[in-house]
């Protein structure tokens, strides 16, 4: 049986490489009732993405408006570049059950957690080793030497909040972990203080029990 409920917002981060984005897109493909939280970014838009369906471009002084008139569920920089979450879309969505997949960084997750732990599950992704992650950073050809340097630094401090996740898992193996992911949102959807009727469900039980 199914319950009204609200939607799962299910945060996925990982230093840059390590995987968040091909699970993320895993879990796009294969699960239903599942969107990609669309975030808005300063930085340039590349060659294979798509003007709101990876991410919302817009300009420093809109983003910088959009924060100051609180639009925003959580805001970051990041390698020198301002990503931001539209309050409105997610809580719409959440409302009316649906799920909601996110791809943000430490930051914006602490964001998030101050204000929407309750929807919230969060998953943190590691490499298997720092040679791994190198070397997937080079090989996706996405970035210049000077910038895959700069985000093999990072990694260190973004690797310190892992404790801040409810779960971390190592991508050894995409498929393992996109099936460990998939497990825990479908553990996630049933939730106790997610199910919005199942109290009167438990009544009406309890109530056939009186009528015997």
């Amino acid at each position: 049986m199914n319950f009204d409920r609200r939607g799962v917002m299910l945060v996925i981060a990982s230093p840059s490489g390590a995987g968040k984005t091909s699970i993320s897109r895993a879990i796009l493909e294969t699960e239903d009732n599942v969107s990609l939280s669309v975030s808005v970014t300063t930085r340039q838009r590349r060659s294979n993405e798509l003007e709101g369906v990876h991410y919302y471009f817009i300009d420093k002084p809109k983003f910088d408006a959009m924060r100051r008139s609180d639009q925003l569920l959580e805001s970051a920089e990041v390698h020198g570049n301002f990503y931001g979450t539209p309050a409105a879309e997610v809580e719409q969505k959440i409302a009316a059950g649906q799920d909601i997949l996110f791809d943000i960084d430490w930051q914006g997750t602490q964001q998030l957690t101050r204000k929407c732990r309750p929807d919230m599950v969060t998953v943190f992704i590691l490499p298997p080793s720092i040679a791994a992650l190198k070397d997937r950073l080079e090989h996706r050809a996405q970035d210049s030497a000077e910038v895959i340097a700069k985000r093999l630094h990072n990694a260190r401090e973004e690797m310190g909040h892992w404790e801040e996740y409810d779960y971390v898992l190592v991508n050894e193996d995409l498929q393992e972990s996109v099936n460990n992911v998939r497990a825990i949102l479908h553990s996630s959807r049933h939730w106790r203080r997610r199910q919005s009727n199942i109290g009167s469900f438990i009544k009406d039980l309890q109530a056939q029990i009186d009528s015997l």
